[in-house]
């Protein structure tokens, strides 16, 4: 058969949907021009824990413009039935917003301010007064006593460690992180009878569908959920929050569209966290540096009412050839809400940790830390006794050293210096599982040869529109220009959620699946018809690009899209795509991985840090837009950065309020903190993970990130810092 000729995919293409962003054409959830709306405002918990005595609305009613003041005391009883498919986490209840008294965090919803404008809305929740029977929340993961674990085992730990030659225990601590995506979040709600529409910041149209069905008693399909646009979400976005039942809640006890849209503080309490964690790493070697065991133990924040966990055991079952694992991961309730996954969700945890380590380890037994790395690549996944579909990290090591110039860096630690700075450099391995999840996608080719695609998935900001029209433009054999993406609608074919570096292999293989379809019925129409150039010819020998069906190999014969619609009366052709997702039983482990390169300077007096320039090589399978990965690395290294160095969620334990709910605050990478970065895709595909041979790269390229520094500032200063983020207090 003869291949279908690629022009999109692997092209370094901008932004489809760019120039609609840069001129403010694109409407974010909260930017919808929805008539008759009104605007609500959320009264937030001022205690941690405890529960209302008395609510007071009578001055927020009385003020001007203030239609009504909905809280627990009389909002109508929801039916919140329990369904596993709205993506909330596994244990525990989750949050039934003004169905009780009680108050589980500090910052939850307990009334809701209704007005005719914003500035009224805001007033009123002012003079709201709320009383309170407040108890001590418990806020300490240090303090706080722990839950069951979750374990593995592998060969015997215990033992292996006792015996090995050279033996390490390291404590380790990670400071809760929090989102921070440019949008805020944001829902409009509509009820029209029994049917609600939503325009919402979510990063799963179909799972806040679900939810809201859920919780409202609603047949699935009486929920239609748009999110088009999603100003960044890094996962903050992958389940339905209490704000967005608010809002419809609001919107049907007034029979008006409700608007409500968080404040930046409002989100710190509401909308999900990076766990903070305490980790113990107990590591044996024999003197060449081959593992011999790890132990790990870890302790990671969740809340009261629900119980989070995130896949921070994989990278210490499968990363290195470690014939002696054991790992105790356990969640500690307290009085928060509840986490949820943010960019490189467990592995960036554990890769610190880890990578960290091996770096002690290298430097313990003076063998280069790249070294010691290859010594330790394991044959197969010893944790699924699976091979390994690709594992280049060999190759990442060999590419980054160098590009970056490791054989420059000395081992000795404080040997560089310039003037006042100390100069370092480090490195760190990273892996992120390559999910795929079931998705469908719908495929209509026009007659005037425009192709229109549809799906359910989400964009927040990785360029899904432009590579997914990508994958359509090469499959129809279309310009660019002539496809039209459609996304973020629960009316779409549905789609896994938009995160987990899952969305290119998922939705991607059903996109292509759609337009290889619909193609193929194309072909068929014209080799069937006698009066199509193209009758009789094998359709294995067909080929389709600008729009134009020909014979392989003889461009002259042939026709166009239109014109064999046209003479056959066709106004369209179309197909549902689909991708099944992984198969039952899996015959290779899958994962993308990267070696991350780092080079700091510290001041010597100060400890302050400043990060000079970051490379990361990444195999990561089949690129399909190179402009947007060099963009997705840049963002996850900056954000590896933010977590090396600036990001910590400060709580106040005597009441769980958090003290710096502000990016004044809470400090985030700036242009003046992003050095020189650069990313290396190596040249490849993985046709085992999925059609397309992607294996996703949004989540790889964050992990990493913050080991590398921190071993950087270790080879600059000789400190070594086991928590994060690294302050210059720390190296004082």
């Amino acid at each position: 058969m003869s291949p279908q000729p690629q022009a999109a995919v692997g092209a370094p293409l901008s932004r489809v949907e760019g120039r609609l962003k840069v001129t403010g054409q694109v409407r974010y959830s909260a930017e919808h021009d929805v008539k008759g709306a009104v605007h609500a405002v959320i009264v937030g918990a001022s205690i941690g824990l405890g529960r209302i005595t008395a609510i007071d609305t009578h001055q927020a009613e009385a003020h001007d413009g203030v239609l009504r003041v909905i809280h627990h005391g009389n909002a109508p009883k929801l039916p919140y039935r329990d369904n596993p498919a709205s993506n909330n986490p596994p244990g525990g209840r989750r949050l039934r917003v003004f169905q009780d008294d009680r108050v589980l965090f500090h910052g939850q919803p307990v009334a809701v301010v209704v007005a005719t404008s914003l500035e009224a809305a805001q007033h009123g929740a002012r003079l709201v007064k709320v009383r309170y029977d407040a108890q001590k929340p418990s806020t300490d993961l240090e303090k706080a006593k722990a839950g069951k674990p979750t374990t593995y085992t592998r060969g015997d730990a215990e033992a292996a460690l006792r015996t090995a030659p050279v033996r390490m225990d390291l404590a380790f601590e990670m400071a809760r992180n929090h989102h921070n995506a440019m949008e805020p979040h944001a829902t409009i709600a509509h009820w029209s009878g029994n049917k609600l529409t939503v325009w919402d910041k979510t990063q799963w149209v179909v799972g806040t569908q679900t939810e809201l069905s859920t919780v409202f008693g609603l047949p699935t399909d009486s929920v239609r959920v748009l999110s088009p646009y999603v100003g960044g979400g890094f996962g903050s976005g992958l389940r339905c929050w209490p704000h967005t039942v608010v809002a419809a809640l609001a919107a049907r006890e007034i029979h008006r569209p409700v608007k409500l849209v968080l404040t930046r503080k409002q989100q710190y309490g509401g909308t999900g966290f990076r766990p903070s964690y305490r980790y113990r790493l107990k590591l044996g070697s024999n003197r060449q540096g081959r593992l011999t065991a790890m132990a790990h133990e870890m302790d990671a924040e969740t809340s009261s009412y629900e119980t989070f966990t995130e896949a921070v055991l994989q990278p210490g079952q499968m990363l290195y050839s470690t014939p002696n694992v054991s790992q105790a991961y356990r969640t500690v309730p307290l009085d928060v809400n509840t986490p949820l996954y943010m960019r490189g969700p467990g592995y960036a945890t554990a890769s610190f940790v880890i990578e960290s380590a091996m770096d002690e380890l290298a430097h313990k037994l003076g063998i280069d830390p790249i070294e010691l790395r290859r010594r330790n690549e394991p044959s197969q996944d010893e944790s699924k006794n699976l091979p390994f579909s690709t594992r280049r990290l060999r190759e990442c090591y060999t590419t980054g050293a160098r590009t970056f110039g490791w054989d420059r860096r000395s081992p000795k630690p404080r040997s560089r210096r310039e003037g006042d700075w100390l100069i370092g450099m480090g490195m760190a391995a990273g892996v992120y599982d390559t999910t795929r999840m079931p998705a469908q996608a719908h495929v209509r080719l026009n007659s005037e040869g425009t192709a229109v695609v549809d799906a359910a998935a989400s964009d927040m900001g990785p360029g899904t529109y432009t590579s997914q029209s990508q994958v359509a433009a090469d499959a129809l054999g279309l310009t660019m220009r002539a496809v039209t993406l459609r996304l973020g609608d629960s009316l779409f074919p549905p789609t896994p959620p938009h995160g987990g570096s899952m969305t290119m292999a998922s939705v991607g293989s059903a996109v292509l699946d759609g337009c290889n379809q619909v193609r193929r019925q194309a072909i068929k129409l014209a080799v069937d018809d006698g009066r199509s150039p193209l009758y009789g010819v094998r359709p294995e020998d067909v080929v389709v690009r600008g729009g134009r069906l020909h014979v392989d190999g003889n461009p002259a014969r042939g026709e166009t899209y239109g014109s064999l619609l046209l003479r056959n009366n066709r106004a369209h052709l179309e197909a549902e795509g689909s991708f099944a997702g992984p198969a039952a039983k899996e015959r290779h482990s899958f994962y993308a991985y990267n070696a991350t390169f780092a080079e700091v300077a510290v001041d010597a007096t100060l400890g302050l840090i400043r990060v000079r320039r970051m490379l990361g090589v990444y195999d990561a399978g089949r690129i399909i837009s190179p402009k947007l990965a060099q963009s997705q690395a840049i963002g996850g290294i900056t954000g590896g950065i933010g977590t090396a160095l600036l990001e910590h969620t400060v709580t106040d334990h005597r009441d769980g309020r958090i003290v710096n709910a502000n990016l004044a605050d809470y400090l985030v990478p700036v242009n003046a903190d992003v050095p020189d970065i650069q990313a290396i895709y190596l040249d490849g595909e993985d046709r085992e993970a999925d059609p397309l041979g992607a294996k996703g790269l949004g989540e790889v390229v964050h992990v990493g990130v913050a080991p590398a520094i921190a071993n950087a500032v270790f080879n600059a200063t000789g400190k070594r810092v086991r928590e994060l983020p690294i302050t210059a207090e720390a190296l004082l």
